[in-house]
């Protein structure tokens, strides 16, 4: 396999992580995607994004924390939140992943949080297999509603 450094995103990691963020939500606008990983790259998020780089200097992956007010199922606040997980699709299967999960909760650990929350879509199998081998439980699920006022 390849060697890969597991690492906090700088800065100068932040148009790959918007050409990966793309790739996560292709829906997505893609200028929306660069300002958004420049802000997840930047020294000053509240909570970090980190990457995995392999020996090419080839971004394999990321994760981006968030820390939100409130989670589904949680009981503290803020409670840091997996807001974007990715991995390269011919990187996959490989323990990348759980590098960087492993990263984030050890970041959530050390400055005191006691539970990290994430989701996905529930069409999203291959993501709820990855977190439930990780260790994440899934909670009851809810049907989202909305109304349009005006």
């Amino acid at each position: 396999m390849d060697s890969i450094d597991f690492r906090p995103a700088t800065e100068t990691d932040s148009p790959s992580v918007a050409g990966a963020m793309r790739a996560l939500w292709p829906e997505a606008d893609m200028e929306e995607m660069r300002e958004l990983a420049a802000a997840r790259c930047s020294p000053t998020a509240a909570a970090p994004t980190f990457v995995a780089i392999n020996s090419g200097g080839e971004l394999a992956g990321f994760v981006y924390l968030d820390l939100r007010s409130y989670a589904e199922g949680c009981t503290s606040s803020p409670v840091p939140f997996i807001e974007g997980w990715w991995v390269a699709p011919s990187m996959r299967r490989k323990g990348i992943g759980r590098g960087l999960i492993e990263m984030a909760e050890s970041w959530a650990k050390s400055r005191g949080y006691h539970e990290i929350a994430s989701d996905t879509e529930v069409h999203n199998t291959a993501s709820q297999a990855a977190h439930r081998a990780l260790g994440y439980s899934p909670l009851p699920a809810l049907i989202p509603f909305r109304k349009m006022l005006g």
